[in-house]
């Protein structure tokens, strides 16, 4: 398990994974936005001979604050600590910033995701009634903390 920081060399690595990942994945040039963006930063995670990328977490550090934008790893390599490995790094990146918090939103029937990010020190604190659109209707959003610097 190799992780490392990325930059905008990794927008079409990242991409890709998104779209394995989730329905409405995001292009390119929406990772390239984002990475020229203040305050965010991405971790790729890859493995294998040659190696391939099995999963990425992008996030944002701003004042005191951090916040997980999306996080995908590859559907075949789920299960074996990718999410896991990957929200901790990005835990370490968001403290060496001096985010005091890390925060996301998860849709709340997505119980594995609210399982990966208990495990890894996320707490509820709110609810966000119709968040993501959906073609079967909006989607409540769980939104979750953790405790960084502490």
């Amino acid at each position: 398990m190799n992780l490392r920081p990325v930059g905008l060399e990794a927008c079409w690595d990242l991409a890709d994974l998104h779209e394995k990942a989730f329905d409405r994945p995001w292009a390119p040039t929406e990772f390239e936005a984002l990475l020229n963006s203040p305050g965010v930063f991405a971790v790729l995670g890859s493995s294998g001979e040659p190696e391939a990328p099995r999963g990425f977490i992008l996030c944002r550090a701003i004042a005191g604050e951090a916040e997980i934008l999306t996080i995908a790893v590859d559907p075949a390599a789920r299960r074996r600590g990718w999410g896991a490995a990957l929200v901790e790094m990005a835990a370490g990146i968001a403290t060496e910033t001096g985010a005091f918090d890390l925060f996301l939103e998860v849709a709340a029937d997505n119980a594995a995701a609210i399982g990966l990010y208990g495990a890894t020190g996320f707490s509820q604190v709110g609810l966000r009634k119709g968040y993501y659109p959906h073609p079967d209707g909006a989607k409540d959003a769980v939104v979750m903390r953790r405790a960084l610097n502490t």
